[in-house]
C-alpha cells in the first residue's frame, strides 16, 4: 500500500475537485488500513479506465446496470494495491477488448465518487464512496466487443461529443467525463 500512497502523493491535481479529493483520499488511507477492501462500508478504493481508440477521437463506454447509464469501465480494488492492473482487468472483462495503458504507472485522474445504495446479486449494498483512480487506456476500435451480463447491458464506442451526451449522470458528465476528454485532447495537441 506504500507504493499506492506514494503514487497518489506524487499526483499533481489539475483542478479544485482533484485537490480536495486527493487530500480526502490520503487522509482516509491513513486512518483506514482496510481501504482497499469493500468490507469498509464507508469508502474503499476503485479503479476506472478511460478507454480511447488510437486516434483518440472515440471513447469506449458500457451501459452500467447499477448506474443505469453509459459509463466508463472500472471496479473495486478488492485488496489489490496496483490499481492500474485493476483498471485494465476491469476494462477487458467489461468490454472484451484488450486495453493497454497509454502512460504506464501514471494516474490520469482521481476522484471521490458517491455510490447510491443498491442491490447487487440480491444483497443490499449501502451508500458509500469510491476512492477512485483513473487510468488512460487505449484499445483497438475494430476489435469485437462483448457485454459482461453481470454488470452491463451494452458496450459501445462513442465519439467524444456523444460521450458527453449519452450518459445520464449529469455530475459525472460535467465534472469527470468532460475533464477526461479535455485531458485526452491536450495530449493530442
Amino acid at each position: 500500500m506504500e507504493n499506492l500512497k506514494a503514487r497518489i502523493e506524487a499526483y499533481v491535481p489539475q483542478n479544485e475537485q482533484e485537490t480536495v479529493d486527493k487530500q480526502m483520499i490520503l487522509t482516509f488511507m491513513e486512518r483506514n488500513p482496510d481501504c482497499l477492501d469493500r468490507t469498509n462500508l464507508a469508502a474503499h478504493f476503485s479503479a476506472s479506465g478511460w478507454i480511447v481508440n488510437q486516434k483518440r477521437d472515440k471513447v469506449l463506454l458500457c451501459y452500467h446496470k447499477v448506474y443505469d447509464s453509459w459509463s466508463w469501465t472500472g471496479g473495486h480494488a478488492d485488496g489489490e494495491s496496483d490499481l492500474e492492473t485493476v483498471a485494465i482487468r476491469e476494462a477487458n472483462e467489461e468490454t472484451g477488448v484488450h486495453a493497454v495503458s497509454v502512460n504506464p504507472s501514471e494516474i490520469f485522474s482521481l476522484e471521490c465518487l458517491y455510490v447510491m445504495g443498491h442491490e447487487k446479486r440480491g444483497t443490499y449494498v449501502p451508500c458509500h464512496l469510491h476512492l477512485n483512480l483513473t487510468y488512460l487506456l487505449e484499445a483497438d476500435d475494430t476489435e469485437a466487443l462483448t457485454v459482461n451480463q453481470d454488470e452491463n447491458n451494452g458496450v459501445r464506442w462513442f465519439t467524444t461529443e456523444e460521450a458527453l451526451t449519452r450518459p445520464t449522470e449529469p455530475w459525472m458528465v460535467d465534472r469527470i467525463y468532460r475533464k477526461l476528454i479535455r485531458r485526452v485532447q491536450a495530449l493530442s495537441d
